[in-house]
């Protein structure tokens, strides 16, 4: 599959897809790759994203190991190849 990237999807959230583990889509930025699989898996989407444009404050997404909080957020630019990781925060104590 070129021009892809592969999304790891967390244990928490793989009912919302279909149990799938990780997926390879494409997009040219980190919330172009989100709202693929948002309008694919609506459910999946209300457990990421707070609005439209803005993701819970309790999911983390990483690309290649870096916080996109740190990068661009949702305008992260993608390359084919790059792995986008989504993270949800654990509370406890």
């Amino acid at each position: 599959m070129p021009d892809t990237v592969t999304v790891q999807i967390p244990t928490a959230l793989r009912p919302q897809v279909d149990n799938q583990s990780t997926m390879n889509i494409e997009g040219a930025t980190v919330g172009q790759v989100l709202g693929s699989i948002k309008s694919k898996y609506p459910d999946f989407g209300k457990r990421l994203y707070k609005s439209d444009d803005e993701l819970n404050r309790f999911i983390n997404v990483f690309v290649n190991d870096e916080d996109i909080r740190f990068l661009d957020n949702l305008n992260t630019p993608l390359k084919p190849g790059d792995e986008v990781a989504i993270v949800p925060a654990i509370a406890g104590g």
